[in-house]
């Protein structure tokens, strides 16, 4: 069937983070918000009536994964990206967050260290700290529009002997993200080689955040990191769900996959006790997303897309103050506002008030994100013209 992406859903009124507050949070009613990563778009007929069927039959005890979501899951691992996986290798959660959460639980101590590569999603940071553990930021490196990943530093944090660090021999793991939130850089083979090179020499466990991974611009493909090599998949925690792909995230529903035993073992009984499996409806959405949502996911991607050329060309003609880092990945567009000359904590009260646009302050992602701004290009293009024209309107007084 066609979907129709244009039609504006009215949100007000149904307790959505992203509408439901956007007086308390940006302090006018009249903001648009394009911060917090869902879409505005109606999700896939066929969740929306498998989700109804399942309703009906008006019993909801404990439920566990169906034989046709692990099959789901293999298949569609294997046909968009030729890896073979297990059914034993799949865990499930009610999100990724609860997932990296529960690994640096169990594979860390008190004290040790955990790398990432900011700017990144704030709640890796959070997830570290949280756990008694020590971040280890290898920044990212921004080179004519670009980011690319440090290597040189990546191997100074681990590796002691040439660490300009004191010592570095606490680092247990790396958390990657790939699709990268913010930045939108999807890691190429070469680049998940290199790590995944450092990371086994080093013994390390990657826990890698997938979760963005369907969700591609034209020219890009994704590559799980675990599927590279059997080595690489012995240190592996692969993050993955439907809810950024099929605009799920309410239902919270992940699958972990970790093809190793000992890792599994020690991950399950980390997480038993505090982090369940997900609910009934996440488990039934998700099946019927990997089973019946293609023919939407198509549209939809299609639909970003043109979304996306809007934008760069709108900043590029009417706003090239502000550099627009094109993304490959993801349905984020992170936007770099330093050229306004607007203090970086100034920046989002300018964006929300003088604007009247509310988007996820850059210093959120790190030290590294200080003077940009994260946008969500996943609604309506009605909402994205406004939008723009707003900011457009609001830099032209500065």
């Amino acid at each position: 069937m066609k979907y129709n992406f244009d039609q504006i859903i009215d949100r007000l009124n149904t307790d959505c983070s992203k509408w439901a507050n956007v007086e308390s949070i940006f302090t006018d009613k009249d903001v648009l918000p394009l911060w917090i990563a869902d879409m505005d778009f109606p999700i896939a007929q066929p969740i929306t009536k498998a989700l109804k069927k399942r309703a009906d039959h008006e019993i909801y005890g404990y439920t566990r994964p169906s034989k046709a979501l692990i099959e789901a899951i293999i298949n569609r691992m294997q046909k968009k990206y030729n890896w073979a996986i297990k059914p034993e290798w799949i865990v499930f959660t009610p999100g990724v967050i609860p997932a990296i959460n529960a690994a640096i639980k169990a594979f860390s101590n008190h004290g040790d260290e955990v790398i990432i590569q900011g700017p990144v999603y704030p709640p890796f940071w959070s997830a570290i700290t949280n756990n008694g553990c020590h971040i280890v930021n290898n920044q990212l490196k921004l080179n004519n529009g670009r980011y690319k990943i440090n290597f040189t530093g990546l191997e100074n944090i681990i590796n002691p002997a040439i660490s300009i660090k004191p010592s570095s021999s606490r680092v247990k793991m790396m958390i990657l993200c790939n699709p990268h939130n913010p930045v939108g850089r999807v890691w190429t083979r070469e680049d998940l080689v290199k790590i995944g090179e450092i990371i086994t020499k080093n013994n390390l466990i990657m826990v890698s955040d997938e979760i963005h991974c369907e969700i591609l611009f034209k020219g890009s493909k994704h590559i799980p990191f675990a599927s590279i090599t059997e080595e690489f998949a012995k240190h592996s925690i692969i993050c993955m769900a439907p809810s950024k792909t099929f605009n799920l995230a309410g239902l919270g529903a992940s699958s972990i996959i970790i093809p190793d035993k000992e890792l599994r073992d020690s991950f399950n009984a980390s997480r038993a006790g505090f982090i369940p499996q997900p609910n009934v409806f996440g488990l039934i959405a998700m099946e019927a997303a990997y089973l019946y949502g293609d023919e939407w996911l198509v549209q939809l991607l299609d639909y970003l897309q043109n979304n996306l050329e809007y934008l760069l060309n709108f900043f590029k003609q009417r706003i090239p103050n502000i550099k627009v880092i094109k993304p490959e990945g993801t349905y984020l567009v992170w936007l770099d506002c330093r050229e306004l000359e607007v203090d970086p904590i100034a920046l989002n009260i300018f964006m929300k008030e003088n604007a009247r646009v509310g988007l996820m302050d850059g210093y959120l992602f790190g030290p590294s994100g200080a003077g940009f701004q994260r946008l969500n290009i996943a609604c309506p293009r009605a909402i994205l013209e406004e939008a723009l024209k707003r900011i457009e309107e609001a830099v032209n007084k500065l």
